[in-house]
């Protein structure tokens, strides 16, 4: 399955699995729900890789630009509502391991909140097994 255009960024209009994905279960987190740098348990990257992301509305492509062994940003001209659940898929480079975990919306800046930074969300991984997966690919990256 390849829902987004690698270079654009963008989704195509339909996906052959996006219909079938597993109902989102509720697991634990490994990055702390409260933003800022002195907060964090685990390093950051900045990074620019797409991301495809199964959420109540439907399958979404964006781009993330932090990743940790915690979670990561994306950014979205349409965040979805802190609390809600995704199911994200995402490569840290082209030969890398394609990664499939699913997430929890932790903060959101949304265009006229108020909120100062990029739109988008933060997102905290919900499975501590494919988390690893992620840093150990991460920390590899030099």
């Amino acid at each position: 399955m390849r829902c987004c255009d690698r270079q654009s960024g963008r989704g195509y209009a339909s996906c052959e699995d996006a219909g079938k994905a597993s109902p989102l279960s509720s697991g634990e987190g490994a990055m702390s729900s409260v933003r800022g740098a002195s907060k964090r348990r685990y390093r950051r990257r900045t990074v620019r890789i797409t991301v495809e992301y199964l959420s109540d509305t439907g399958l979404h492509c964006d781009r993330a630009t932090t990743l940790g062994a915690g979670g990561l940003f994306i950014e979205a001209d349409s965040p979805a509502a802190v609390g809600s659940l995704l199911k994200l898929r995402f490569q840290l480079s082209e030969t890398g391991t394609r990664h499939e975990i699913e997430g929890r919306v932790v903060w959101s800046n949304s265009v006229g909140n108020g909120a100062a930074g990029a739109t988008g969300m933060g997102i905290e991984f919900l499975n501590r097994t494919a988390a690893s997966a992620v840093a150990v690919e991460l920390e590899s990256l030099d």
